[in-house]
């Protein structure tokens, strides 16, 4: 019985899509797999082999995995979204990010108005006590605090940062 070492016999992923022979100093061979021949095929199709194979030279051997997994995803990225590619990602990500960073404020407003106010008591049906939430003193959520975060949108509070993200067609 053979012992397999880090690479079978079999031609890697690239040199099999590419028909050619896999040697034993195939700069493909260690990143794309035979099995895994969906990943280089979408690679080859973004970026091309040749532009890869001078990628994964110039990269140190060190960093030549990190390259190959950050030059798969952009290729996904890419191939799923032809116009903004990973920046649409990012994107969507960073939109996120600020109307989280907004409902956080808002939540930590609404707890100093509640601090202020100086209650203690939840008004909750179940009768959870403050001790309950790390001993935070909350107040009733009856009248205007009873509002959703997230109710009507986020264009509702009028948030001026929000505007700099509408221009991409991105929702979720």
């Amino acid at each position: 019985m053979k012992k397999h070492g880090p690479r079978s016999s079999s031609s890697c992923a690239a040199c099999k899509m590419l028909k050619r022979r896999c040697t034993s100093s195939c700069i493909f061979a260690p990143y794309f797999r035979s099995d895994e021949p969906k990943k280089f095929a979408k690679v080859h199709k973004v970026f091309g082999a040749s532009n890869v194979s001078k990628i994964l030279t110039e990269v140190p051997e060190e960093q030549r995995e990190e390259t190959v997994n950050s030059l798969a995803y952009e290729a996904e990225a890419r191939l799923s979204d032809p116009v903004y590619g990973c920046i649409g990602a990012i994107t969507l990500l960073q939109r996120k990010m600020v109307e989280l960073q907004y409902d956080l404020a808002i939540a930590r407003a609404r707890l100093a108005r509640c601090n202020a106010a100086g209650s203690t008591t939840l008004g909750f049906d179940e009768g959870i006590a403050p001790a309950d939430f790390g001993g935070l003193p909350f107040t009733s959520f009856a009248g205007p605090t009873s509002e959703s975060f997230c109710q009507g949108g986020f264009s509702d509070f009028g948030n001026p940062a929000m505007s700099d993200f509408d221009q991409y067609p991105y929702t979720y």
